[in-house]
């Protein structure tokens, strides 16, 4: 999806330049006026497709550390499912056995031990879903408002087009609208650079994230600000020529490769000190 999103921007743009480039060679001086500007404003939505993918590349990072986490859980339930069946399968051939008493024990260690994992599995999964899709929807909003007023600006610049018929030997009076167009540029690019992004809250309750992982040592009634995404920062340049352009910077899928793989390997539920005092006290108890 962010490849096809990324793509979408890129072939825009260069539609634009295509668009632009045919404009100049009609020999029509309205035409190639105008279809200049068309070109400067569809590149500019082009731009947006990009900002849109690399705001759905760190929604997606979010999103990897719910099954980061779920990897690292796994481990701790084999284990106990593993301690389980070795003491069902005792019990059923050999019920006197000694290695019974160690069993269980080990089945009470591992049954701590997951009950742990399972807990933070479970704040890791709503936190980091809450936080995944409030910014992606906050993307969504961005990409549709941004493109919406250069659309409407793009409208504003084809009434400047005479299309009145003529009939054979006549031509159109002069283009004499120059001014006019670069106004209607000028209007978008105010536009876009105050736009904000207005949208209701989303709350947290979640504790402070370190390392990927919830922190266990957090205070019980903190929470976190909503995430403020890095929305409407990219910079306008609708006076430039689309052929002069540059597509805004492609989203880091490498870059997000190698960071879920160090990710993994971060403990996917750390204990707090006083969380493993409480395992220890309670293994020591058995």
């Amino acid at each position: 999806m962010i490849n096809a999103y990324e793509s979408a921007g890129h072939e825009r743009q260069s539609v634009a330049t295509q668009l632009s480039e045919w404009g100049e060679q009609t020999g029509d001086d309205a035409v190639s006026e105008l279809s200049d500007k068309l070109g400067v404003i569809l590149t500019e939505i082009g731009a947006q497709e990009d900002i849109f993918a690399q705001n759905l590349e760190d929604y997606r990072c979010i999103l990897k550390q719910i099954r980061n986490t779920e990897s690292g859980v796994q481990p701790s339930r084999d284990h106990k499912t593993k301690v389980q069946d070795e003491i069902a399968r005792l019990k059923y051939k050999e019920p006197t056995s000694t290695k019974l008493i160690t069993l269980e024990q080990e089945l009470v260690r591992a049954e701590a031990e997951n009950l742990v994992a399972e807990a933070q599995l479970t704040n890791v999964t709503r936190a980091k879903l809450k936080e995944a899709y409030a910014q992606h929807f906050a993307a969504v909003v961005e990409r549709a408002e941004k493109q919406a007023i250069l659309a409407k600006h793009g409208r504003r610049m084809l009434n400047l087009l005479n299309d009145t018929p003529v009939v054979p030997g006549d031509t159109h009076e002069p283009f004499n609208a120059e001014r006019q167009a670069r106004q209607i540029l000028y209007d978008a690019e105010e536009d876009l650079r105050i736009w904000t992004l207005d949208l209701e809250e989303v709350p947290t309750q979640a504790h402070p994230v370190v390392g990927g992982v919830l922190d266990g040592k957090a205070a019980a009634t903190s929470s976190l600000a909503p995430r403020t995404t890095d929305l409407g920062n990219h910079p306008a340049q609708l006076g430039v020529h689309p052929a002069h352009r540059k597509a805004s910077g492609a989203s880091n899928h490498s870059n997000a490769g190698s960071s879920s793989s160090s990710a993994a390997a971060d403990p996917p539920y750390p204990l707090s000190q006083e969380e493993r005092r409480r395992r220890e006290d309670m293994i020591v108890a058995c």
